[in-house]
């Protein structure tokens, strides 16, 4: 019996490590290839004069990424030519959110002039690589020879309901350190947003 309870607790724990894993700060990210709304797949290759990316895992459905989406666009277009463009990957399995297929993140994109694009992670690797757990969440990459450097893991700020208070801009914040060659004060924060929806933790 005891030995039972032993495996049990062992599968759990390597389960909730599988789950809980991702990226920290200081890590070397991979690359991707994810099919972007205009049909075609978008790698960090597509951009070889990037300083770096900011990474948004979000979706169509979720209040929290549906109030953030104007603040996303402002950010792609402020950074994207200091260097950091913006890259929004969707991880929710459209069977679970049915808001979150890939036909309506085309209406979404067009809808709200999304200015950067908006990947599917239809396998739904990307999403755990990176250790994502809501949406949105935000993984900020540097440049560093070949490699991307995570500097920045965490929320976009401190007001998901209204722009006018934020407090603490705590993306901007981070890119305008790397933007004038330092590293952020802040590294990580706590994402603020819907669970992600995948169907192998149902």
């Amino acid at each position: 019996m005891k030995s039972i309870i032993s495996l049990f607790f062992v599968l759990f724990f390597a389960v909730s490590v599988a789950y809980s894993s991702g990226y920290n700060i200081g890590d070397k990210a991979a690359d991707f290839k994810l099919k972007n709304i205009d049909g075609k797949f978008v790698s960090f290759s597509n951009y070889p004069d990037a300083k770096g990316f900011v990474l948004v895992f979000t979706c169509n459905g979720c209040p929290y990424a549906q109030a953030y989406q104007d603040r996303i666009v402002e950010i792609d277009k402020k950074y994207k030519s200091k260097g950091y463009p913006v890259i929004a990957i969707n991880p929710n399995d459209p069977a679970l959110a049915p808001a979150d297929s890939f036909d309506k993140m085309v209406s979404v994109a067009k809808t709200e002039g999304f200015t950067f694009p908006y990947l599917i992670d239809e396998k739904q690797e990307v999403y755990k690589n990176y250790g994502a757990t809501k949406t949105p969440h935000v993984y900020v990459l540097q440049k560093k020879g070949s490699d991307f450097v995570v500097q920045y893991i965490g929320a976009i700020d401190d007001s998901y309901q209204d722009a006018t208070k934020v407090n603490s801009p705590f993306l901007a914040s981070a890119l305008d350190a790397l933007v004038a060659g330092s590293l952020p004060e802040t590294t990580t924060t706590k994402a603020i947003g819907c669970g992600i929806k995948d169907k192998s933790k149902k």
